[in-house]
């Protein structure tokens, strides 16, 4: 007999966010609506908080992210007005590190997949904010900007490193010098999203992906396969990929998952994947890599 599903329920408390568990799926939603989701310290503390706890969280399998209201997150709140981005006289070039960056990298580093559903205006640092993520699906009123050349400043939050690996260069460049705002559709051609959808079926098409990975495969394959892949992309030869496969392979193959996963295939039953993120990721998959061959 199937057990019965467990409602969803608030999964932390924050001033900025909504956070709420449905059946190992985790949805952090951005909870300014009043100011369309935008960027302030709170809202960063609130991430970085969210983001370690699902990495140490092994019901968390998967999480959303996703906007309150009639926006995704216009940017950085600009309620200070011109000195917004002032912070000489709080801290010296060497110790400065931009709040946006502190988020993406919280994201980056999470072993969790994590997916972007976005709608409205997602611009700035909230565009930024989603590079990291593994999938990002829009909605057919979505619009992005990687707005900084028009207010005077640059890139941030690591989007120099992350965005023309995922758009590639000339396309990166052409989105970022002009800092013009622009459609779901040309997002989709450009590769910044994977698909747009109805506004409607924005979080529902979103949960589909993330049942599809909580419901079907094994979450320290899965935090092995998210962490190869972004690491690969500083790879200057194909044989360190090659190395770390085989690493891979091989502390893979013995385990638990991997007897479950043919045993579950040839039984035709679904798999019972019982290795914890939390204890059970091989660290020496990625020990002592070599920058160049």
């Amino acid at each position: 007999m199937t057990a019965p599903a467990r409602p969803e329920r608030e999964w932390g408390r924050y001033e900025t966010l909504l956070a709420t568990i449905d059946e190992n799926v985790l949805n952090i939603a951005l909870n300014r609506p009043r100011r369309l989701n935008a960027f302030v310290r709170t809202m960063r503390d609130d991430l970085l908080d969210a983001f370690k706890r699902a990495g140490e969280d092994d019901e968390v399998r998967v999480v959303i992210v996703s906007g309150s209201g009639m926006a995704f997150c216009i940017g950085m709140d600009l309620e200070a007005g011109p000195s917004t981005f002032d912070v000489r006289d709080r801290v010296g070039i060497d110790d400065f590190r931009d709040e946006g960056g502190e988020v993406v990298l919280a994201i980056f580093e999470c072993p969790k997949p994590v997916l972007g559903a976005i709608h409205g205006a997602a611009v700035g640092v909230g565009a930024t904010m989603t590079l990291p993520m593994d999938v990002r699906i829009a909605s057919d009123d979505a619009r992005f900007g990687f707005v900084f050349t028009r207010r005077g400043v640059t890139l941030e939050s690591c989007s120099s490193w992350f965005l023309p690996r995922i758009v590639g260069v000339s396309k990166a460049l052409e989105w970022t010098l002009t800092g013009r705002v622009f459609t779901a559709a040309e997002a989709l051609e450009g590769g910044l999203v994977s698909r747009v959808v109805p506004r409607a079926d924005l979080l529902e098409e979103t949960r589909k992906l993330a049942r599809e990975i909580a419901d079907n495969t094994s979450a320290v394959s899965v935090a092995l396969c998210r962490r190869m892949v972004w690491t690969m992309l500083g790879a200057d030869h194909p044989r360190v990929a090659h190395l770390v496969d085989s690493r891979g392979m091989y502390c893979m193959g013995s385990s638990p998952d991997a007897a479950e996963g043919i045993e579950s295939l040839l039984q035709k039953r679904p798999p019972n994947f019982r290795m914890k993120v939390s204890r059970d990721v091989p660290s020496e998959v990625f020990d002592d890599l070599p920058r160049k061959r």
